[in-house]
Formats: structure tokens, C-alpha cells, sequence
């Protein structure tokens, strides 16, 4: 701690003791730009005092929130001045990018410290993206008992429910009565800060039952625990993905769940705040594979982004060369009426429009599991229904727009023929293609984008240009 008495007149700490009630947010909710100038100003100085009294305040996600707005080359020295009143939990609120910058500037056993404070779900997040040397390093340094938690939870393949279960739980034999679980969740130091629910379980941690922690406070002392006890609602097997672990919370209203493994032991619990994560997460996912950018991050340096994104941008030109192939058979077709080269990328553009709007709704569903074999049918009827409609109406608008456009009534009813047609295809091309690449477990919001842009182009130009050169007879 720096002594304030020998620190220079014009660190933060040397202002008037208002400079420090600071307001973090605006009426918004975003944070005020002179607070963030406010801790750089510390970290700066090298104002510990300051820099403490201004970040202690925060919320781990407030803080998280912080660390990404500051300075980049101000991050590490902010944790490193902080010490140890800097909370590693906001490292669970912050891209990949920035956790690891902090936790790789730090000595390994002064990280190896902050982790043992954490819950065990906290330590796995932060653990599972870093180097193996420096994990095992970290690892080496816990206590035993807390490193065998978390070597079990990162044994289990990543995004599953072994990973975001928090090995710190409450377990009870069923012989025990309600007063001698009393008296062990007070005098037991090594059991979670907040639980919802006190699970019964064999001396081989078998998982028989659980108490809601509303009816266990109710019950009375000498009642037995195997009298009060109830089936386990919906237990979540540790290999199980966590998106189908959050579903299962979000359609049976859970605020926890146990985690067993494939022995029926219980081995950790999940809560409703990382589920929360897990669906916020996955749903981020699904946005960005379907733009073709993968994991990436808004930290991520410029190389590491277009590295990320280089791989399908560079699909999506060979499939535009295929288009642009596909137009080329039609040439003498351009030739002849150049408004067709005018009116050619309304069709395209409008069936990928229509394709993206399917596709979207499709993988979405795919990643909920809402569409399924007993409802796969009628989602694809009702798909296909919705091109139809869109296409005929669509087809009613671009057609005397043609036709008054070109003065030309025949090129009206050519547009409006291959606006049907692309429309119907779009939506074909939106449903099928992903519910194929999830048939061949290819994930589809990767994927399904650029195959259905390419299916509507190609048949919008060949609808199209086919069309014009059939009614005009031009080879």
C-alpha cells in the first residue's frame, strides 16, 4: 500500500474527497466516459488509494465493464496496482481476449491465489482458455481438495454442463434429521455462498433426492431428511451441452439443478445465473456464424479478426464466381436488352433477402429444438407457404414498376414470373439446407449462409435471364 502522505500533489487522492463520488452511469445505463478517465488518471499516477476507493464499489460485471473501456495499455497495470482488492470475477465478464491479457501478465501463483477465493464455476471459466503450462502450474498451486474440483470440471469437454457446474454444493445423508443439517451448514466452512436447494445422496454420493430450501427451513428439527425429501427435479448429466442444460432450465422454471455423472453420483450443481451466460452466450454464437465470423471478439486484434473471417469470405467468392459463371451463359441475352442488367439484381437480392429471413428462423429453431420429427413437416409447409405468398405479392409490385419503367409490358410479366420463382426457391433453400447440414451434424449457423445465397442467385439469374431469352428468342 502506498503511503499518501509521501505521494505527489497531484495524484487523485490528493483531490477533494468528492472527486471520488463519481457517478460509474449515465441515465442509460452506459458508463460516463470521466469515470473511465478517472481510474486511467489513478492507474496513471500510480494512486492505489485512489484507484481502490474508485473500483471497489463496482459489481464484478460493472468492473468487467470497465476493463474493457479503459485504456488497452492501461489494463494490466489497473490489476496489477489494484492487488488484491481487484475481484477475478470480473474476468468472467470479459471477452476471451482481455481475461487472457490480464491472467498472462500476472505471476501464475498470484493468479493460482485469486482463483481459490473464487467459486469453482468462476476458476473453470477462467482456467479452461489458458495455456496448459500455466494451468497446470495454477493447478499445482491450489489446495488439493480444490484442484481436484476443478481438474474434474475441466476433464469434461468444453461447453458441457461439467464445465459451468459449480462443484461447491450441500449434500446431506437421508438418515440425518433436519436439525443435524442444520448444525453441519453452519459449522461447515467449505460449502457455496448461496444455494437454492439441499440434495440427499448416499455414502457413495448417489443422488436419492432434494429439499427446496423453502420447505427444509419449514420443517422441524427432529423430522428426518428422508421424510421430507423429494425426487431430484430434471438432473442434468455432466457430458450433456450446456445449451440443452439451459433449455432444460428455461422450460421447467429451475433456479438450480444437480449434475451427476454417468454413475448417477452427484458431482456438481448449475444455477440460474450461469445459465443466463450459457443462453446469452450461445445465442451470440449463432449470431456471428451466421455472419461468418465466427468466435471472434470486439477485442480481438485487426490480424486475428480477418484471420477469423478471411476462411468464409473467401467461400463466398467462389460461390459468387459460380453466379457470376451462371450470368455468363446468358450474355448474348444482356446484350440484346440491357435493361435486363438493370432489373437482374432486384431478383437476386430480394430471393437472398427471403432466403436469410428462412434460414434465420430455421437455425434458431434447430438451436432451441423446436423443430423436430413430429413438426418438421408443417414448418416446411409453412415455410414454403410464406415464399409463395411473398412472392406473388412482390411479384404484383415489381411488375408494372417494369413494365412503366422499360415501357415494355412483356419485360413486366418476365420479372414478375422470376420474382415468384426465386421467392419459393428462397424459402425452400432457407429450411432445407439448414435442417440438411444438421441431418449431417454440420452446424448449421455456420454453414447454411452462404449455400442458400448461392441457391437464390443462381436461381434468380437462371429464373430470370432463362426466361427473357425463352420469350424473346434470343440464343
Amino acid at each position: 500500500m502506498i503511503d499518501s502522505n509521501t505521494q505527489p500533489a497531484n495524484t487523485i487522492s490528493s483531490l477533494a474527497p468528492d472527486a471520488y463520488n463519481l457517478e460509474h452511469y449515465s441515465e442509460d445505463g452506459v458508463l460516463l466516459r470521466r469515470f473511465v478517465e478517472q481510474v486511467e488518471k489513478a492507474v496513471e499516477a500510480k494512486d492505489e488509494i485512489a484507484l481502490i476507493v474508485l473500483i471497489e464499489p463496482l459489481h464484478e460485471s460493472d468492473l468487467g465493464e470497465l476493463l474493457a473501456a479503459i485504456n488497452p495499455d492501461t489494463l494490466t497495470a489497473l490489476v496489477e496496482l489494484a492487488g488484491e482488492k481487484f475481484d477475478f470475477s470480473a474476468l468472467t465478464e470479459v471477452d476471451e481476449a482481455i481475461r487472457l491479457e490480464v491472467v498472462n501478465a500476472l505471476p501464475n501463483a498470484k493468479v493460482a491465489q485469486a482463483l481459490d477465493e473464487l467459486d469453482s464455476d468462476d476458476a473453470v471459466f477462467i482456467l479452461e482458455d489458458m495455456e496448459e503450462a500455466d494451468r497446470e502450474e495454477i493447478l499445482e498451486r491450489l489446495p488439493f481438495e480444490e484442484q481436484a474440483r476443478l481438474r474434474r470440471s475441466l476433464d469434461y469437454p468444453e461447453n458441457t454442463a461439467g464445465r459451468r457446474m459449480q462443484t461447491e454444493f450441500i449434500a446431506v445423508p437421508p438418515f440425518w434429521n433436519v436439525g443435524q443439517a442444520i448444525d453441519f451448514i453452519r459449522e461447515s466452512d467449505d460449502l457455496p455462498d448461496r444455494f437454492h436447494e439441499i440434495f440427499v445422496v448416499t455414502p457413495q454420493y448417489e443422488l436419492i433426492g432434494s429439499i427446496d430450501l423453502d420447505q427444509f427451513l419449514r420443517a422441524k428439527r427432529h423430522q428426518k431428511i428422508e421424510d421430507i425429501q423429494n425426487e431430484t427435479p430434471h438432473p442434468i448429466r455432466a457430458d450433456m451441452d450446456q445449451e440443452d442444460a439451459a433449455q432444460i432450465f428455461e422450460k421447467y422454471d429451475l433456479l438450480s439443478a444437480a449434475v451427476i455423472d454417468e454413475g448417477n453420483r452427484l458431482v456438481g450443481v448449475m444455477t440460474i445465473d450461469d445459465v443466463v451466460d450459457i443462453i446469452h452466450q450461445e445465442a451470440e454464437e449463432d449470431i456471428k456464424r451466421l455472419a461468418g465470423v465466427g468466435d471472434e471478439e470486439i477485442s480481438d486484434s485487426v490480424g486475428e479478426a480477418a484471420r477469423s473471417r478471411f476462411t468464409w469470405l473467401l467461400i463466398n467468392l467462389a460461390t459468387s464466381i459460380l453466379a457470376s459463371m451462371v450470368i455468363g451463359l446468358f450474355d448474348a441475352t444482356i446484350n440484346e436488352m440491357v435493361a435486363l442488367a438493370i432489373l437482374m439484381p432486384i431478383v437476386a437480392s430480394m430471393g437472398g433477402n427471403a432466403g436469410t429471413q428462412t434460414m434465420t428462423v430455421t437455425v434458431r429453431a434447430l438451436a432451441t429444438h423446436d423443430i423436430d420429427i413430429y413438426n418438421s413437416g408443417r414448418v416446411v409447409m409453412r415455410e414454403l407457404k410464406i415464399g409463395l405468398l411473398n412472392g406473388f405479392l412482390f411479384a404484383l409490385i415489381i411488375g408494372p414498376v417494369a413494365a412503366v419503367w422499360f415501357a415494355n409490358w412483356q419485360l413486366g410479366v418476365i420479372i414478375s414470373c422470376a420474382m415468384l420463382v426465386n421467392m419459393i426457391s428462397a424459402a425452400a433453400a432457407g429450411i432445407f439446407i439448414p435442417l440438411l447440414l444438421d441431418k449431417l451434424e454440420i452446424d448449421p449457423a455456420i454453414a447454411s449462409s452462404v449455400f442458400v445465397t448461392t441457391v437464390t442467385d443462381i436461381v434468380g439469374f437462371v429464373a430470370f435471364l432463362g426466361l427473357a431469352a425463352w420469350w424473346f428468342g434470343i440464343a
